[in-house]
């Protein structure tokens, strides 16, 4: 009796793998494509670059908008403390006028009477200054542009100061007295009519 032969299965049957789809179009698989060849892909390496170059010009512009962002509301904040600043110190000078400003020209002015009354000569030369500093002082309180007296005098007209003439003709003395010294002699009539041309013209300031 012959064996039965009985034939060995060619192939077994297994459970299935599914395979991965890999996109050829994404940069990182085209960069390395040509590995089995040992040779990178050059369409791989121009791809990754523009890959690259597309998310650093997004990233950048998104950058620039963020700064320009920031730099309109710093420049906005800078803006408002500035006037903020502005406003508060001329709040804090106001106030100062207010509570001091009066004082002092209330004292200077009764220097000025204190040596004009005086029968010395060189106590109205005092006085003469004084009252001229005084003026210097209002004008420069009312906004007229100069480095001295007389140039803030030669920015008033006559419209804006009737008394213009008595200032001028006053600073004259008082330029006689700082330059010429003790060869200026100054009489009591020359004295009472100064200081007199002075209070007129303090008087239209408002100083009086």
């Amino acid at each position: 009796m012959q064996p039965t032969i009985i034939p060995a299965s060619t192939a077994t049957s297994g459970p299935t793998i599914p395979g991965v789809s890999v996109d050829a179009g994404f940069p990182f698989m085209q960069l390395f494509s040509g590995l089995g060849t040992g040779w990178f892909s050059l369409a791989g390496i121009i791809a990754i670059l523009s890959w690259v170059w597309s998310v650093f010009t997004i990233f950048a512009y998104i950058l620039s908008i963020i700064l320009l962002v920031l730099y309109v509301y710093a420049s906005v904040r800078k803006n408002l403390y500035v006037g903020l600043q502005t406003q508060m110190l001329r709040d804090a000078e106001r106030l100062y006028d207010e509570q001091f400003r009066g004082v002092i020209h209330s004292t200077r002015l009764q220097d000025v009477l204190t040596h004009s009354d005086s029968e010395n000569p060189n106590d109205w030369k005092l006085a003469i200054i004084e009252a001229d500093i005084i003026l210097d002082d209002a004008l420069k309180q009312k906004g007229y542009p100069g480095n001295s007296l007389g140039e803030r005098l030669k920015n008033v007209s006559p419209q804006q100061l009737n008394s213009l003439q008595d200032a001028w003709e006053a600073h004259k003395v008082r330029n006689r007295i700082a330059h010429d010294g003790s060869d200026f002699i100054l009489t009591k009539r020359i004295a009472e009519e100064t200081i007199g041309r002075y209070r007129r013209v303090l008087s239209e300031l408002g100083v009086l």
